[in-house]
């Protein structure tokens, strides 16, 4: 598996997710791995960290039968993943994810990890790995710094305080040579209760290299837990997030109206005795607002991409330009936050269809009318629109990318 924005190199390795359970305590009516979070599944937060890192060769993910569709649609477009059906339990599930890596030798390392742990840090996955220069089995796992007493049999009554010095809270990944995990879980007592795999591995007497890491590698269980992992995914999302700004100007002078010829702006018919001259209809605001959103993304002027000596574009309906803008920014992972125009003229008077005009605005871009806002101002009877001569109109446009490269990509796109 290939992918050139992966972390620094690490040790070969396979992943086995275990996604089968059902994951009721949610309250959700559905299993918490599919539950969305910033607009994807936990299941891929999930996998997504682990498809950064240098040395990944497959990824098998363990899915409950009545559970697939919901799976294949969180991991739809990520290549090289195979699903495997879950048993009635873990250690089943496992199993059954275990036997289906035919092509993996012995001392190939296998990691398996929770689907509901999305906040494992790629640093952690890679000191994991690092260790099986010494050890054959490791785990990820974070010591205990609250203070662990018994509850008594008598509801709500502590009991005998345990001591947490040498305690420690096992985490996944956990990671073993194929061979060893495979021998661990055809050995295992049936009898016995395996609360994880490296409990398997333990009871055939070999060690299991503990791994340091965060309490942000906590498994999602609970209805708190998927209020913890909503502000953690969507605060990571919001620092990831890069807000950039652009302003347009525009000016046209007054003609005489004509029936082909009406006064447009931003994207309205306005009664008028006049109309606005240019080699489009002249709409001066959306003129502007164009602009404004070429700028944001760095995608020049809109002479640029609809010149006046190009005949394609005379008397041409300027929601046309606006919108092209608009699918520029789509197109480059972009979303409109904030979209402020203001119309700067003594007549006509535009009280009367500034709500007109928002909800034209809002329609060409496909954004709400509260992202959108229309001003008229006058310049108190100075300059050229105070002398009743044409209209002005500025506009600002506020819009967002998961990250800078992508706006950069779009002003390359059209350069």
């Amino acid at each position: 598996m290939e992918n050139s924005a992966r972390n620094k190199a690490s040790r070969p390795f396979h992943l086995l997710i275990a996604a089968a359970g059902t994951g009721m305590r949610t309250g959700l009516d559905l299993p918490k791995q599919y539950a969305k979070i910033g607009g994807k599944a936990i299941l891929r937060h999930t996998v997504d960290v682990f498809y950064t890192i240098n040395g990944l060769q497959s990824i098998t993910v363990v899915v409950a039968p009545d559970a697939a569709g919901m799976c294949h649609d969180a991991l739809n477009d990520l290549p090289g993943v195979s699903f495997v059906d879950g048993g009635d339990c873990r250690k089943s599930s496992v199993y059954n994810g275990l036997m289906s890596l035919s092509n993996v030798k012995d001392h190939e390392i296998i990691l398996i990890h929770d689907a509901a742990r999305p906040f494992v840090h790629s640093c952690e996955i890679s000191a994991l790995l690092n260790v099986f220069d010494k050890y054959d089995a490791a785990t990820l796992a974070c010591p205990v710094s609250d203070t662990i007493r018994r509850g008594m049999d008598q509801p709500n009554i502590l009991g005998d305080v345990i001591e947490r010095d040498g305690l420690w809270a096992i985490q996944t990944p956990q990671a073993f040579r194929y061979g060893l995990i495979c021998k661990a879980h055809k050995n295992a007592d049936p009898a016995q209760s395996y609360t994880d795999d490296t409990a398997l591995v333990s009871a055939l007497g070999t060690d299991v290299a503990i791994v340091p890491a965060g309490r942000q590698n906590f498994k999602i269980t609970d209805a708190a837990d998927i209020e913890i992992a909503q502000m953690m995914i969507e605060g990571k999302q919001a620092m990831q997030t890069h807000i950039r700004t652009g302003t347009g100007f525009d000016v046209h002078a007054f003609v005489s109206k004509t029936a082909d010829r009406p006064l447009m702006l931003c994207g309205v018919d306005v009664p008028h005795d006049k109309a606005l001259g240019g080699h489009s209809d002249a709409d001066v605001g959306l003129h502007a607002l164009t602009d404004a959103l070429l700028g944001a993304i760095g995608a020049g002027d809109i002479g640029d991409h609809f010149p006046p000596s190009d005949p394609q574009w005379k008397d041409k309906d300027s929601a046309h330009f606006l919108a092209h803008a608009v699918q520029m920014l789509v197109s480059a992972g972009g979303s409109i936050h904030n979209l402020d125009v203001t119309l700067i003229c003594e007549e006509p008077k535009l009280s009367a269809h500034k709500q007109a005009m928002k909800a034209r605005v809002a329609e060409i871009c496909n954004v709400s009318e509260e992202q959108v806002n229309i001003k008229a101002t006058t310049t108190e009877q100075l300059g050229f629109t105070g002398r009743k001569e044409g209209i002005a109109a500025q506009a600002v446009a506020t819009v967002s990318f998961p990250c800078e490269t992508t706006a950069l990509k779009a002003k390359a796109d059209h350069a």
